[in-house]
């Protein structure tokens, strides 16, 4: 099956100034955050990307576009509003100094599966739309570009969070205990039996993600016990 790069956007003025951005219209990259999304082209370079899909926020837009200037193969990327940041309802725009004081606070951080945002969606409502995203775009571009193709999807932390905990077969409960920094790459492979996690946040060179063959003993989808080489 094909291989899922998500690419967290780069970091944000919302990040700098330590507030939760949410859906918020105008949050944009800081200098930062600009920076890393044009290294991202040389970290990918090598890697023959058949399609991309952004989240609608220009966060995430802004974050590809240097990726798509560079690749024209690629010519544009699809919006999936289903890959945008959590609707966070009333907690949007607020600092969050502030929101750690909030009796949901502890909430979202034990036990996230309870978590209902005022006025936005759930977690539980998170991880269903992004998971269901994404499988839905795997099938899609495995059956246009083959099993072996490598494709990228732009979103936002916590969902990158819910789709990895779904891969890894944890609990919602346990997705806070994942990390993505601003502009890493986590690859996932899905195969009819099992998803592979590949990357997890990974903000160096990425060439070793290149398609190869699996060994010939070894059945599709499964692992390669010992190890792979």
């Amino acid at each position: 099956m094909p291989t899922l790069l998500l690419v967290r956007h780069g970091r944000s003025t919302a990040n700098t100034a330590g507030v939760l951005a949410g859906w918020t219209p105008g949050v944009e990259l800081d200098d930062t955050g600009r920076e890393q999304a044009a290294g991202l082209v040389g970290r990918l370079s090598g890697l023959p990307l058949a399609h991309a899909v952004t989240s609608p926020l220009e966060r995430c837009r802004q974050t590809v576009a240097p990726l798509l200037a560079a690749r024209p193969e690629l010519a544009a990327a699809a919006v999936d509003e289903r890959l945008g940041e959590c609707k966070y309802g009333d907690w949007t725009g607020r600092p969050l100094h502030e929101l750690a004081k909030e009796p949901l606070w502890r909430t979202v951080q034990d036990h996230a599966s309870a978590a209902v945002f005022p006025g936005g969606e759930s977690l539980r409502d998170l991880s269903h739309r992004t998971v269901d995203a994404v499988r839905e775009w795997d099938a899609k571009v495995a059956a246009e570009h083959g099993e072996d193709a490598l494709w990228l999807a732009c979103t936002h932390g916590d969902v990158i969070k819910a789709v990895v905990a779904d891969a890894l077969g944890l609990h919602l409960d346990q997705f806070q205990r994942i990390s993505v920094e601003p502009c890493s790459v986590t690859a996932i492979r899905y195969t009819p039996h099992r998803p592979f996690l590949l990357r997890l946040g990974d903000t160096g060179g990425l060439a070793g993600l290149a398609p190869k063959q699996q060994p010939a003993q070894v059945p599709g989808g499964d692992a390669v016990v010992g190890g792979t080489s």
